[in-house]
């Protein structure tokens, strides 16, 4: 009996002396292993006469209950010091200032794209929307481009592989044709046409890359056709839009005469600043004229009854002017440190 205290006194004493759970279990494998102090012990029991086997092996059940609880109590005490010590080394001082949350913002085309389909919509216009991959017929052939226009080729368009009909949209102007064939389905069996009024904000791609030219930008489409819709119309609402969309009454706008297969007569839009760092200076802005004949008739619509107007800006263009931004690809470099300007 004295030797199994003093094999429990041992236990104790060897567990207490240990600082890591894993070397605690190395020294229970001492006492309680498949060779172990107390183990061997009951393995000699079957040698013992019977009248003491069942004494001895009593006391030495007690001495291995002693030390199985001691060594759970040791398994605790460790859990606990890892928990203090874990708990200290990640305490948070409470009173230092909160770190929040970032805070995020609209990107500077989407900005862009906000106030204008605003404006537009004040003067009764809606925002229309077409397919970014489109046909040859949609893109070219309904805007009245002839077979052998430059911009059909694969210098200037990007063509779905093995597809000389499928192509990345050059222009938001498709939607002119999908908007008419739509409006005329709608009011067909009425026999009378209201006026159609329509912007196409959206992504198109050209083959085309620097500073101030992107492979892939955002254009604005504007339609209105209706009966007696003149040139003049054209002027006053592209005029009033401009003025209110940079904030600026005294904004010079001058109609260029030029061309454009899917217009005529065709205009270039240029606007002057008459303060800031553009002042005086005339700069191209949008394209504009009267829809061409050709344009309507393959709309489902009457030329001879109905006219109209139509123009085209670069979202991207407008933004860099709002903005004051001389470089084109920063819009689409997730730069947080240029994009968080905007918040």
């Amino acid at each position: 009996m004295d030797k199994l205290d003093h094999i429990v006194e041992e236990a104790v004493s060897a567990f207490a002396a240990v600082s890591d759970a894993a070397q605690l279990e190395q020294v229970k494998a001492r006492y309680l292993g498949k060779t172990g102090a107390l183990t061997e012990r009951l393995k000699a029991l079957g040698k013992l006469p019977a009248e003491e086997r069942r004494t001895a092996g009593a006391e030495i059940n007690k001495a291995k209950t002693a030390v199985e609880s001691a060594l759970e109590a040791r398994r605790e005490a460790l859990r606990e010091e890892r928990l203090l010590a874990q708990l200290a080394s990640e305490a948070l001082d409470v009173t230092l200032p909160g770190r929040g949350t970032g805070q995020g913002g609209l990107h500077p085309i989407t900005l862009t794209l906000e106030r204008l389909e605003s404006l537009f919509r004040s003067i009764g216009f809606v925002v229309a929307d077409g397919p970014e991959i489109e046909t040859d017929w949609h893109n070219f052939t309904s805007m009245n481009t002839p077979e052998n226009h430059p911009a059909r080729s694969m210098h200037d368009t990007f063509y779905i592989e093995g597809r000389e009909d499928v192509l990345l949209r050059t222009h938001t102007s498709p939607v002119q044709n999908r908007a008419m064939v739509a409006h005329v389905a709608r009011h067909a069996e009425t026999g009378t046409m209201p006026d159609l009024r329509i912007i196409a904000p959206g992504r198109v791609y050209r083959v085309d890359s620097d500073a101030t030219h992107s492979p892939m930008f955002h254009q604005v489409e504007g339609l209105w056709v209706g009966e007696d819709v003149s040139f003049a119309d054209l002027k006053g609402v592209v005029a009033d839009f401009l003025r209110k969309f940079f904030e600026s009454d005294d904004l010079q706008v001058r109609f260029r005469p030029s061309f454009f297969p899917f217009t005529e007569p065709s205009a270039e839009i240029d606007v002057a600043f008459m303060s800031g760092a553009l002042e005086g200076r005339w700069l191209e802005i949008a394209g504009c004229g009267m829809v061409h004949p050709n344009v309507l008739r393959m709309g489902g619509i009457d030329p001879e009854r109905y006219t109209g107007f139509a123009f085209g800006m670069g979202l991207d263009r407008l933004a860099m002017l709002r903005y004051g931004i001389n470089d084109l690809r920063l819009f689409f470099e997730s730069d947080l440190r240029f994009l968080s300007q905007f918040r």
